[in-house]
């Protein structure tokens, strides 16, 4: 039996999560729950899965689900996180609460031995060295459970580093895959969030139309298998079957391929190494004659160049873009700024960011801070507006 904490269970990894907890039944026990404020959702989790410990990051709202649920312990705030992240009733902890706070209890989690379930890009996208350094030094296991990462994870089973040619990351292109360029400034939020293969949540609907996702995607593709930039490449593939490809020296090619779903890197996290039944039905050959790809517009698609920018500077910029695109999709999303500011203004945020080594927790989250601040006050008054 497997014993897990999940942060963020009322997002839609964390009820994923939950979804495959509930398929493998006595093989996963549930010991604890987190949410930011959705305690209508988390008693609901609670009063089915039992858990041992509650968080809520909002403290009036864990101190209402605590009058609501009295024979559960419930505890607020980064303290309530952190108990979560150190409690030793759970060997693996799901990072999947959004943001940059997330790498505080995720950091927390690997001191105190556990493996991570990794569903929250801003931990390496921000912090990849110092996660990284800390999975070595102490021998924890890191399973990516993002639907590419995952891909490639087992694409590699039984590889050598020394083999590999290249990583391709495969993303749909989004809705705007087929505009052309003069099209761009009269997108509206409307159009941005008609996602054509998958149903997210706002923020990364939005970074999946700018490509922004895919290029956060590519930072914690370096991290993650300790490959150079130079071997991690983009490919659109509309029809999102193939969720990433391993090409080896050889020149043969390794895909993971089932329909869209979290299901799948979700549950091979919370098994591996082992491959336990699962919840999809036999894949249907004929219901997909075609498989199509194209190379992604990176001028088109500003905020993937960007990305790759960021990581060649390394430091802090990579921190700095996350933090501050976060903010800017906000914005977009309020009709501040129109959905082609986003890689604009981000560019020039960039540019004048000061790059420092990322080698502290406190450097990295008084970077996310400065960025947001910064993206949130930007005018904008050079842009055309939508």
């Amino acid at each position: 039996m497997k014993r897990i904490a999940i942060l963020g269970s009322t997002g839609s990894i964390g009820q994923n999560v939950l979804n495959v907890s509930r398929h493998l039944k006595e093989k996963i026990q549930v010991e604890s729950l987190s949410a930011h404020s959705n305690i209508d959702l988390l008693e609901i989790q609670a009063r089915e899965f039992r858990p041992q410990l509650i968080a809520v990051f909002d403290k009036d709202k864990a101190f209402e689900l605590q009058k609501r649920l009295p024979t559960f312990e419930v505890l607020g705030g980064m303290e309530g996180l952190l108990a979560i992240a150190k409690d030793t009733r759970a060997t693996m902890l799901i990072s999947s609460m959004s943001g940059t706070l997330g790498l505080i209890p995720t950091i927390a989690a690997i001191k105190a031995g556990k493996d991570i379930g990794l569903a929250n890009k801003e931990v390496l996208v921000a912090g990849g060295a110092l996660i990284m350094d800390l999975v070595k030094e102490k021998q924890v296991n890191l399973f990516p459970m993002d639907s590419e990462h995952s891909a490639i994870f087992q694409c590699l089973q039984g590889e050598r580093a020394q083999s590999v040619r290249r990583l391709i990351l495969t993303a749909s292109g989004g809705p705007f895959r087929n505009w052309p360029q003069e099209r761009l400034n009269q997108i509206t939020v409307e159009d941005a969030l008609k996602h054509p293969t998958w149903t997210m949540g706002k923020k990364i609907t939005i970074d999946c139309s700018t490509l922004m996702n895919k290029g956060l995607e590519v930072i914690e593709a370096h991290w993650l298998f300790n490959i150079v930039l130079d071997k991690i490449e983009v490919i659109i593939h509309p029809q999102s079957l193939i969720h990433s490809m391993v090409e080896f020296n050889d020149m043969s090619m390794l895909a993971q391929m089932s329909e869209p779903t979290m299901i799948v890197p979700i549950q091979y996290a919370l098994t591996y190494p082992k491959r336990e039944p699962g919840m999809l039905k036999p894949f249907d050959f004929t219901k997909h004659p075609t498989l199509e790809f194209c190379i992604p517009d990176k001028e088109k698609f500003k905020c993937l160049a960007l990305a790759y920018r960021a990581m060649e500077r390394g430091g802090t910029l990579p921190c700095f873009m996350n933090a501050a695109n976060e903010v800017l999709v906000e914005r977009f999303l309020e009709k501040e700024i129109g959905w082609s500011e986003i890689g604009l203004i981000l560019e020039e945020l960039m540019e004048n960011h000061v790059v420092q080594p990322a080698d502290s927790l406190d450097i990295i989250l008084a970077v996310d801070a400065s960025a947001r601040q910064q993206a949130s006050m930007h005018k904008a008054t050079s842009y055309l507006k939508v």
